[in-house]
């Protein structure tokens, strides 16, 4: 299936509106808690507008292709990363869509290089990690350290795993969708 490709801003918020109100694969909060928890940290840490839309969008994929709750569970990736950053291409610069592309990938990578990283997945984030490939290996980190975006992905990842707290306080939506409108790609580029 070619995922779609969003064009309009309005088109993420009527995705977040619908879909945004599942549960986020076995965690206790729901898609759109997650992304603005994520977005929240980005931006709690400093981070580039580029960085914080791409915490609030690294999991959009999973929107689009409608993981259900149990799909880690049963066996099934979404592929979630690869589609989200296809999706926003036409919207967003590499420096929002490959951190999203590559946050899965910086998972694998932290297992592999930190210490203890592993022990605190939680345990969706445990279960989903074998799906998408399971710890790096040596040869395989060196080649994800070496890429362009990797640090980039690493602190998304980052933001990803602390981004899972209920009924945590975080700014509205349309405050990051308002960072987001400052680094859209230029109208000529956006295809209608």
């Amino acid at each position: 299936m070619k995922p779609p490709v969003i064009t309009r801003l309005d088109e993420l918020e009527t995705l977040f509106a619908g879909a945004g109100g599942q549960l986020y694969g076995g965690e206790a909060i729901n898609q759109l808690e997650h992304a603005l928890q994520a977005a929240l940290a980005a931006e709690s840490e400093g981070a580039t507008p580029e960085l914080i839309v791409a915490a609030l969008l690294h999991d959009v994929g999973h929107l689009i292709t409608g993981q259900g709750n149990d799909d880690v569970a049963s066996g099934i990736n979404d592929h979630h990363e690869a589609i989200g950053a296809v999706a926003l291409e036409a919207l967003f610069s590499e420096d929002v869509c490959q951190p999203i592309a590559l946050h899965v990938a910086a998972k694998r990578f932290l297992c592999a290089t930190e210490p203890g990283y592993i022990k605190r997945l939680s345990p969706a984030s445990l279960a989903s990690l074998n799906l998408q490939g399971g710890v790096m290996d040596a040869l395989e980190a060196a080649r994800f350290a070496a890429r362009r975006h990797a640090a980039d992905a690493v602190r998304l990842r980052r933001w990803d795993e602390v981004a899972k707290v209920p009924k945590l306080a975080t700014p509205p939506l349309a405050h990051y969708l308002d960072i987001a409108q400052r680094v859209l790609r230029p109208a000529s580029s956006v295809t209608p």
